[in-house]
């Protein structure tokens, strides 16, 4: 299962550089310190896929820790794209496909 998430991962990823939405500089540590669900009130919802979501799942990867059971981002994503100037239609299709792959277990 490890393969499939981290071929989700990098996906997601290149969906994100395809979107021109990958940034180069890392938003500042209280940003990422946020204790909101997705850092809704500091990050927007592509900071968030690269500097919280793509580090943590690549390093439980890496490191063989236990992956989440669930994982439920596709809902949320759906509504914090809604508004975003960039096709979100792939970016959507391998989120709720990356979410699919916890619950098949």
């Amino acid at each position: 299962m490890s393969q499939i998430i981290l071929e989700q991962l990098q996906q997601i990823e290149r969906c994100l550089k395809q979107a021109q939405c990958w940034q180069l500089n890392s938003p500042s540590a209280q940003a990422l310190a946020s204790t909101q669900p997705f850092c809704i009130d500091s990050l927007s919802f592509t900071q968030w896929l690269q500097f919280v979501l793509l580090p943590k799942m690549y390093h439980l990867i890496e490191n063989d820790l236990p992956l989440p059971k669930v994982v439920a981002i596709s809902p949320y994503a759906e509504e914090a794209l809604k508004h975003e100037s960039f096709d979100v239609a792939e970016l959507l299709v391998v989120l709720k496909s990356f979410d699919a792959s916890f619950s098949n277990e």
